[in-house]
């Protein structure tokens, strides 16, 4: 993990951005609206973009509204490096909770947000009670 690196998005990153979302589930007119719209931070290993998380504000709270790793990154800490640093922006922003939406059937995702102290708070949505700053 100590060589992933997490950075904000650049414009030059859009295409590749695209095509992790498409990897994952199918990138669409949303993933582009959500790149130009909310904040966007890539981790990269060895100066390669292998994930990114995008997260959106509310009242109170940060979503993380997409969070994507290349296949060949799965299980080696980017996941949860991008998690971390979306804690951390968070806080930083004063938000109370970070949350995330996760359906029901998504075992793997259920079990990677709630492995790092998620709770349930309503049909698929978790949530994480930060600390105040």
């Amino acid at each position: 993990m100590s060589d992933v690196h997490v950075r904000p998005f650049r414009p030059e990153d859009e295409p590749l951005l695209f095509g992790l979302a498409r990897l994952d589930r199918g990138a669409d007119q949303r993933t582009l609206e959500v790149l130009e719209r909310e904040t966007v931070f890539v981790a990269e290993v060895h100066g390669s973009a292998a994930g990114y998380v995008a997260l959106a504000g509310e009242a109170g709270s940060v979503r993380v509204d997409q969070l994507f790793v290349r296949p060949e990154h799965e299980a080696r800490g980017v996941g949860t490096r991008l998690l971390e640093h979306a804690e951390g922006y968070a806080i930083h922003r004063r938000a109370r909770t970070l949350q995330v939406v996760v359906s029901a059937g998504d075992r793997r995702a259920l079990q990677f947000y709630r492995g790092r102290g998620f709770v349930p708070v309503a049909d698929d949505l978790l949530e994480l009670v930060l600390p105040e700053p």
